[in-house]
């Protein structure tokens, strides 16, 4: 990870923590999805560093910004990226966003803060979780989307003993069973002491609760063109590997966003479209305008 290091960048109620790559080229602003931290960026980080910068953020509840204080959401993830931009006072920027990343992405666009966007199964949940009714509550939603999402969102709850258990824990999903390269250094970074011993994600159940409301609810949002040009990066296969059950179906880009251009990434799942190297090159593509 030559030319790795991190800031942080003032926002409202504290600090966000970012991961920068490169020294100079076009500025990349990406943002992980909904459990994860930036480390999820490190393969494309290391593709892009040599002509771009990067800079990768931690979101509020996640990582080296879990002690930032709520609202989380959305909307709040935005106002934490424009002050990221402003900060770097290079705005608009090229904007990468991985599942709910992409929605914050997108809304980050409607603001003015990017100039193009590369969608990375970035997103509304789709489909979304059966048998919970629009406006549902954080708790009810949140479990409808963990019964999706599985093992990622699973791991909140629990406390491990250290780090072996935890990469343990992260050998047995099934979309890792192919285990990048990255993943090491993502694990780890994501263990923090729990409160009553051992140790524990990062990532704050509550953010990850409230972050779920709006993977379900942007997914019945009516259908609005994004103001730049948008790239969907597709994943063939699904969050637990699944071929016949991708993220995405087919198709969905165009009609959750009028104008999009949607491409399939064949033989990554949601998980290794970013943490692997194949998918990080396809994306790497994408930012390069290929």
């Amino acid at each position: 990870m030559s030319t790795y290091t991190t800031v942080d960048i003032p926002v409202d109620g504290g600090e966000l923590r970012a991961g920068v790559w490169g020294r100079s080229g076009p500025l990349v602003v990406a943002v992980h999805g909904t459990t994860a931290h930036h480390l999820a960026w490190e393969p494309l980080a290391r593709d892009l560093a040599v002509d771009h910068r990067i800079v990768a953020v931690d979101l509020r509840g996640r990582g080296g910004s879990r002690e930032l204080p709520p609202p989380y959401g959305v909307a709040a993830h935005v106002e934490d990226l424009a002050a990221v931009v402003d900060s770097l006072g290079e705005g608009p920027v090229i904007v990468v966003g991985h599942s709910i990343g992409g929605t914050v992405a997108v809304e980050a666009a409607r603001q003015g803060l990017a100039s193009r966007l590369v969608l990375t199964d970035g997103g509304p949940l789709q489909p979304v979780p059966e048998g919970v009714p629009v406006g549902a509550g954080a708790a009810e939603v949140a479990a409808a989307v963990a019964r999706v999402m599985g093992p990622a969102f699973g791991r909140l709850t629990r406390t491990f003993d250290g780090p072996e258990e935890y990469l343990a824990f992260w050998r047995a999903h099934p979309a890792l069973a192919q285990w990048p390269s990255s993943m090491d250094d993502f694990v780890r970074a994501d263990l923090v002491p729990a409160e009553a011993g051992g140790w524990r994600s990062a990532c704050v159940l509550a953010a990850a609760e409230r972050d779920s409301v709006d993977l379900y609810n942007y997914a019945g949002a009516p259908e609005e063109p994004v103001p730049v040009p948008t790239v969907l990066l597709r994943a063939e296969r699904g969050m637990l590997d699944e071929p016949e059950r991708p993220f995405y179906p087919p198709g969905y880009g165009p009609k959750w966003l009028p104008g999009l251009e949607e491409r399939t990434v064949p033989g990554v799942n949601h998980y290794t479209l970013v943490l692997g190297d194949a998918g990080a090159t396809a994306i790497a593509a994408v930012v390069r305008g290929r």
